[in-house]
């Protein structure tokens, strides 16, 4: 029960974080906990039918070369993951009615990314015990969030913008890149203190992030001037 509570504490902080930074219109309880459900089951579904499509196609061996790395980081645990967050918003969370504001696309990006992460948290926590979930507190689940921060900003103009296409899909592609820059470094850890940059990019992404919290808080169509 200890284990279970530390594995998703870190998400539901985050996930009240962002509620609240929702100041001017906030989005109904119930469809929040609809996109975190379909994030924890949904978005791991998907994310593993793609890999088992992946490894067929492209097998690459946990220590292998920097490329071969690199490919997996980006192309393979970067883009499926990201892409199977990325349906669950654009399918679901965005046609919505009560997605009436650039800042939603943030908001529901976070909550089904933190579906992902609590449903990823619970495994690997449950595996490696305490001192896995006290370091994936403040690494991976916070990574989760940031990317979903990145994506959610562009599916947010997305969603008021005659160029829908094009900003989803930046909005995929921005998660995709920091998702897989923070996974490269980690993966090619045969190299003596490279996963600094691991941090690295997640600082960037973080700072990015906050930034774009603050953009769409100010562009609100709710806000009273």
């Amino acid at each position: 029960m200890n284990l279970l509570l530390l594995a998703i504490a870190p998400v539901i902080m985050i996930i009240l974080y962002i509620y609240f930074k929702d100041k001017y219109e906030k989005e109904p309880k119930r469809l929040i906990l609809y996109c975190f459900l379909f994030g924890g089951i949904g978005s791991i579904a998907i994310t593993t039918f793609l890999y088992l499509v992946t490894d067929s196609v492209i097998p690459i061996p946990f220590n292998t070369s920097v490329f071969d790395q690199f490919i997996k980081a980006f192309f393979i645990v970067g883009l499926v993951e990201e892409f199977s967050k990325y349906v669950i918003v654009r399918y679901f969370a965005q046609p919505k009615k009560d997605f009436n504001e650039p800042f939603d696309g943030i908001v529901y990006a976070v909550v089904v990314s933190m579906g992902f992460a609590a449903t990823e948290n619970i495994m690997y926590v449950f595996e490696g015990g305490y001192k896995i979930a006290f370091l994936r507190a403040f690494t991976a689940v916070p990574a989760h969030a940031t990317f979903g921060v990145l994506m959610g900003y562009f599916m947010g103009k997305a969603k008021f913008s005659n160029n829908r296409i094009k900003l989803n899909l930046i909005g995929l592609a921005l998660a995709t890149l920091f998702h897989g820059a923070y996974d490269f470094f980690l993966f090619i850890d045969f190299i003596p203190g490279i996963w600094v940059g691991a941090f690295v990019s997640l600082a960037v992404g973080l700072f990015l992030a906050r930034k774009a919290i603050k953009r769409h808080q100010n562009d609100s169509h709710f806000k009273l001037d």
